[in-house]
């Protein structure tokens, strides 16, 4: 797994000159971890430590503990201040291979207490509770980069080389600014985003009734924009704001217009282009290529398939795909559905609804009285479907595609 556990290790403050970790295995980010260490007889701390019987000595497993510790907890300093219940059960020779797990157990302030494991061939051979402290790391800008005296960057924010950061832009922390990328305007970007290579952030909107007004664009926690991307702030005319929700993903070439609003766990694919005042809700996925014109809504888990051209509002937790006129509804994204964890009744109940206004021979109005009047179909999704409905100023995509088994099916 790529980690560059050299550099990470280094913010353990008290860590032994030796790095005891060669490979991690398995890395859920903020919970736990597990990382490798290949006792060899050329180690160090063996010269001469128990002469012909050589033995990792129990300090040592501590400290190659305590250094996947601090792979788990990236973007700050940490301190061991404590061990308790350290127990050490076999020995540790060379030749043995140690599996070095760690979970994150509680946090109280500063202090952040670790359950740590060592073992060899799927035996213990110690284990302790850590008692960690993390101190915040100061930002680190490098020498080549432009930031704007004005701008408020946070604890732990990288900034690589040649970016540029303006000077009303607001980082929050651990924020990553790739080399060549630039944040400019009145931005916001909040903890733990990642902006990539090149990707250009809060610029002027492109729209020729701009006229320098200081408008603002706000991005929440958790983002990652890949090389490539543009996002632009509002205008005057549309409000003054473009916004960005948590945990998005954005891929290379991705375009957000002035005034757009995006929700949160959405997903962009290369080249997905926002025109101006584009709504889209949570859990959207808008893939390749496509387009999305301007004041159209996407709704909450809709699926926009690749190189569509979306000119109505696209129905949530539905397949939307096609150019134009030719855009056509594919059925309930079941799948997508199924790995968000919705359950069988609701999906039944989504499928149902989806069948009086794609099946039937009754129009939108009608179809949705009858949606309205089912008892049976009354669930908080099957309501929101209903109000985007009745809500779509430029009208909804309700023409439907060649739709499987499965889509139709109770």
């Amino acid at each position: 797994m790529t980690l560059p556990i050299a550099a990470a290790v280094d913010r353990l403050s008290s860590r032994y000159p030796s790095l005891l970790v060669d490979d991690i295995a398995e890395h859920e980010p903020g919970r736990r971890i597990v990382a490798v260490k290949n006792v060899t007889v050329n180690e160090e701390f063996f010269q001469g430590h128990f002469p012909g019987a050589p033995l990792m000595p129990g300090v040592l497993m501590i400290e190659s503990l305590a250094q996947v510790a601090a792979l788990l907890l990236p973007g700050v300093r940490v301190s061991l201040r404590g061990v308790n219940n350290a127990k050490f059960r076999r020995q540790v020779v060379p030749g043995d291979r140690l599996q070095l797990e760690v979970a994150l157990a509680r946090q109280r302030g500063a202090l952040i207490r670790a359950v740590a494991t060592a073992s060899v061939d799927g035996h213990t051979v110690a284990e302790a509770e850590l008692v960690l402290a993390v101190h915040e790391d100061e930002a680190e800008v490098d020498p080549t980069a432009h930031v704007a005296p004005s701008a408020q960057i946070g604890a732990g924010t990288i900034i690589g080389p040649h970016a540029v950061i303006g000077p009303n832009v607001v980082l929050g922390k651990k924020v990553r600014v790739g080399a060549s990328a630039i944040v400019d305007g009145h931005t916001t970007i909040g903890d733990e985003t990642e902006v990539y290579p090149f990707a250009s952030i809060g610029q002027p909107p492109q729209d020729l009734k701009y006229r320098g007004e200081p408008t603002r664009l706000e991005i929440g926690r958790r983002n990652i924009f890949r090389e490539f991307v543009t996002i632009h702030r509002g205008t005057a005319g549309g409000g003054g704001r473009t916004t960005i929700g948590d945990q998005n993903l954005f891929m290379n070439y991705v375009h957000v217009a002035h005034d757009c609003h995006v929700g949160s766990n959405t997903i962009f694919g290369p080249g997905a282009t926002l025109g101006g005042h584009v709504s889209v809700d949570d859990y959207a996925s808008i893939s390749a290529y496509s387009g999305v014109h301007q004041f159209c809504r996407v709704g909450r888990h809709a699926f926009i398939g690749g190189y569509s051209v979306i000119t109505k509002d696209a129905l949530p937790f539905a397949k939307t795909v096609g150019a134009r006129a030719l855009c056509r509804v594919y059925g309930v994204n079941t799948i997508g559905l199924q790995r968000r964890g919705f359950d069988e009744t609701t999906l039944h109940k989504l499928k149902r609804a989806y069948r009086y206004l794609l099946q039937s021979k009754l129009n939108a109005t009608q179809a949705l009285h009858k949606i309205e009047g089912d008892p049976a179909l009354s669930c908080p999704e099957v309501d929101y479907l209903v109000t985007f409905i009745r809500t779509a100023s430029r009208g909804a995509i309700l023409k439907r595609g060649k739709v499987t088994d499965e889509d139709t099916a109770d």
